[in-house]
C-alpha cells in the first residue's frame, strides 16, 4: 500500500477508524470521509498524521446528497493527486419492522447502503481504471440472513452485494470490486441489543465469540493490497455464524 491513496466513508470511528488505522499502517495516504463524527475524525487525523505527516486529509459530506458525492473524489484527487481505492464503510442501521415503514426509513437505509456506494463507485470510476485499483464495500451477513425487525436495512445489505457483483464485471479487467461482510463484531451503540439477546447471537456463531474491528479491518487489507486475482466476492468475516442454523 505505499504510495497509495484510499477514500473511506465513515472512517471516524468504530470499524472505519480500524480500517483507517490498518491501511495507514500498511503505508497508505487516506481521504477519511465522516458526516457527523468531526470530532474523532480530527483526532484520528491527528494520530495518523503524527506518524507519517501530510498522509491522512478528511471531508465532511452527507451521504444521502447524492450530487455532492463526485466532490469527495474531485477533492481526493486535489489533495493527494490520484485515487487507488475506495472503502464504501459508512453505514445507518436501525429497525424498520413491518408496519412502522416510512419512506424516510427507505431514503436513509437505502441511500447510505447502496445508493451511495453505487454513486460513489461511479464518481471514482475512472481514477480507479487509471490506476488499476479496487473497491470493496462493508455488507453485512443479514443481507443472507436477514435480520428480524430490520427489513429495510437487510435489503440494502443484499443490494449492496449485488451490486459488488455487477461492478466487478462492469469495471473489470481494471478495477477489482470485492464486499466483506461481517458478523457480531460491534454492538449498535444505541443498546437496541440487551445482553441476552447478544449472548444469542454469539451461542449460535460457530467460534463463541465476538470479532473485532480489526478482523474487519484485515480483510479489506486483504481484499486491497493482495487478493489480485478476487473480484466479485464477499467474504463473510463472522465467525462462521452464516453457515450456522
Amino acid at each position: 500500500m505505499q504510495g497509495k491513496v484510499v477514500l473511506i466513508t465513515g472512517g471516524a470511528k468504530r470499524v472505519g477508524a480500524a480500517i483507517c488505522r490498518r491501511m495507514h499502517g500498511a503505508g497508505a495516504s487516506l481521504m477519511l470521509h465522516y458526516r457527523a463524527s468531526g470530532g474523532e475524525a480530527r483526532l484520528l487525523q491527528a494520530e495518523l498524521n503524527h506518524a507519517r505527516p501530510n498522509s491522512v486529509a478528511l471531508i465532511q459530506a452527507d451521504l444521502l446528497e447524492t450530487a455532492k458525492l463526485p466532490s469527495l473524489v474531485e477533492q481526493t484527487l486535489h489533495t493527494f493527486g490520484r485515487l487507488d481505492h475506495l472503502v464504501n464503510n459508512a453505514s445507518s442501521f436501525f429497525p424498520t419492522p413491518i408496519g412502522e415503514i416510512e419512506l424516510d426509513n427507505w431514503n436513509d437505509l437505502i441511500g447510505t447502503n447502496l445508493q451511495a456506494p453505487l454513486f460513489l463507485a461511479q464518481a471514482a470510476a475512472p481514477a480507479l481504471r487509471k490506476a488499476g485499483g479496487s473497491i470493496v464495500n462493508i455488507a453485512d451477513i443479514h443481507a443472507d440472513r436477514p435480520l428480524k425487525s430490520y427489513v429495510v436495512y437487510s435489503i440494502a445489505k443484499a443490494g449492496l452485494i449485488g451490486l459488488t457483483r455487477s461492478l466487478a464485471r462492469e469495471l473489470a479487467p481494471e478495477v477489482r470490486v470485492n464486499a466483506v461482510a461481517p458478523g457480531p463484531v460491534l454492538w449498535p451503540d444505541d443498546e437496541s441489543f440487551d445482553e441476552l439477546s447478544r449472548q444469542r447471537i454469539i451461542s449460535h456463531t460457530p467460534l463463541k465469540r465476538e470479532g473485532t474491528p480489526e478482523d474487519i479491518a484485515g480483510a479489506v487489507h486483504y481484499l486491497l493490497a493482495e487478493a489480485l486475482y478476487v473480484t466479485g466476492q464477499t467474504i463473510n468475516v463472522d465467525g462462521g455464524r452464516n453457515i450456522a442454523i
